[in-house]
């Protein structure tokens, strides 16, 4: 069996992010379709980004109804070893490298994008800004 299976599936991701929007009602500004959305992306990007490391089993992206697991072509971060002694070990300091520049690197170039556009776009139009929120 191993890791990354059901909990790593497009179906999880969706049973999650519905059964947390359901929970959410009325209880937050944001509205559920945007909620919805953004927890299933959430919960789903954890099994791309682990297609993406060099070892393991593969994720099974469609458990429960196909128990075949991937992994993508391109395989460029190191996989974690487990358990605290050898994680905190040199190889452990390279899985710390390898995620840093395939993952949190390229998160920070994308949020700094999107917080300046935001911000050209609120100098460009206020009210139309004060009205989406």
């Amino acid at each position: 069996m191993g890791h990354r299976g059901f909990t790593h599936s497009l179906f999880f991701a969706a049973l999650s992010a519905g059964l947390v929007t359901i929970a959410l009602l009325g209880q937050t500004q944001i509205s559920s379709w945007r909620l919805f959305s953004y927890l299933l992306l959430a919960t789903a990007s954890h099994g791309f980004f682990d297609a993406l490391t060099n070892g393991g089993l593969g994720v099974a992206f469609f458990s429960p109804f196909w128990n075949a697991r991937f992994f993508f072509p391109f395989r460029p971060i190191k996989v974690s070893p487990i358990g605290l002694s050898r994680f905190f070990s040199a190889k452990g300091l390279a899985v710390v490298k390898s995620e840093a520049m395939w993952l949190w690197l390229p998160s920070l170039v994308i949020f700094a994008v999107f917080t300046l556009v935001r911000g050209v776009r609120s100098k460009a139009d206020p009210v139309r800004l004060r009205n989406e929120e």
